[in-house]
């Protein structure tokens, strides 16, 4: 079961999840007890013209996000959220 996680930035889930970062900084994303989908900053909406060109910028939603699969370890649950439609899951 997935365990979607909500971090005020990319600061925080470091030190939150450091057993999961290696000594140069690279995310540890699979093993044979987890899975965990990096996912940081999350934006909706924006317009975009055939070129690429920005009409209407996207809202950046607060937060640095987290998708988990495995068993939740002791300290994370403060940073657990249940979100109603998740923008990316674990399929």
């Amino acid at each position: 079961m997935t365990t979607y996680l909500r971090f005020p930035d990319e600061a925080t889930a470091k030190v939150v999840l450091a057993d999961y970062l290696t000594e140069d900084d690279t995310w540890i994303t699979a093993s044979h007890t987890h899975a965990l989908d990096v996912i940081g900053t999350i934006s909706r909406g924006g317009e975009w013209d055939e070129e690429g060109n920005v009409i209407t910028s996207p809202e950046v939603l607060p937060s640095w996000h987290v998708n988990y699969v495995g068993e939740v370890p002791e300290g994370w649950n403060q940073f657990v959220v249940n979100p109603v439609e998740p923008y990316r899951v674990f399929l």
